[in-house]
């Protein structure tokens, strides 16, 4: 596991921009079009301003990629401001010219919740390895949806939300956390562990202890995020408010400082 601490969240994004442009090029090298998996909240979106930024003046190319997206409400209708289709759709995938018929999600609209995980596995396996899969962390260390007690072998499945991640959340719903979904559906914690490149962001004092527990903390379902460890590649980027309970912070900043030039993202 890679941890990058940066001095503000501006360097965060543009890090993980990095990143992704990464994973595109080596997908395209091989030969095979990218498959990128797209996180929602606010911690990604520094990152994809960065992308929309290097589309629109120094013409990168998304136009051979596939978006898959982490999870979902149940219940919202298709077209809600606040379903994540939505939020990706008008925060990256209409910016840089992702075809929409190659973004997809779980459908948590539809009439059978409990089928759509099931269904929507099967089409992550037909999509083809992910290249990269962007994640960001809740306070309670959740990520996707995968809430505390979640299984680390779980897959895309139907989850009950905590009322502190209700909460936290509340702030995209105008404040009302009675109007935030009881339920989504989340790729599992084994679905996100077979994506080729992990890449988590954090930013904020806020989200300081759920890093130090993913990242440094004992593998357990109680820290949904501590699944990250046993990735073989895992980029954790966090500005130094996030990563301010790290206590090999000192470490990490050495091994960024003298990564050979040609390791890359």
């Amino acid at each position: 596991m890679e941890v990058v601490l940066l001095p503000t969240p501006e360097n965060c994004g543009r890090v993980v921009a990095d990143a992704l442009q990464a994973a595109l090029a080596r997908a395209r090298d091989r030969g095979t079009p990218p498959v990128l998996g797209l996180a929602t909240g606010s911690s990604p979106l520094l990152a994809y301003r960065e992308l929309v930024r290097r589309h629109t003046e120094e013409e990168l190319s998304f136009a051979d990629v596939t978006a898959v997206l982490l999870d979902e409400y149940v219940g919202l209708p298709v077209g809600h401001p606040e379903s994540y289709r939505e939020v990706i759709r008008r925060e990256l995938t209409d910016a840089v010219g992702i075809d929409p018929a190659q973004v997809h999600g779980p459908d948590g609209a539809g009439p059978d919740p409990l089928a759509a995980g099931p269904a929507y596995e099967e089409l992550l396996r037909a999509a083809g390895p992910v290249a990269v899969q962007l994640l960001g962390i809740g306070t309670n260390g959740h990520v996707g949806f995968n809430e505390p007690g979640s299984s680390l072998a779980s897959r895309t499945r139907v989850k009950t939300l905590t009322e502190q991640t209700r909460a936290d959340n509340a702030r995209f719903f105008g404040g009302d956390v009675d109007a935030v979904p009881r339920h989504v559906i989340t790729q599992g914690l084994g679905t996100i562990l077979g994506a080729q490149h992990l890449v988590l962001v954090a930013t904020g004092e806020g989200k300081a202890a759920p890093v130090a527990a993913a990242v440094e903390g004992p593998v357990t379902a109680s820290v949904p995020g501590s699944v990250l460890q046993l990735h073989p590649r895992v980029t954790v980027v966090v500005d130094e408010a996030a990563g301010s309970r790290l206590a090999l912070a000192d470490h990490h900043r050495y091994v960024l400082e003298h990564k050979l030039a040609d390791q890359g993202w």
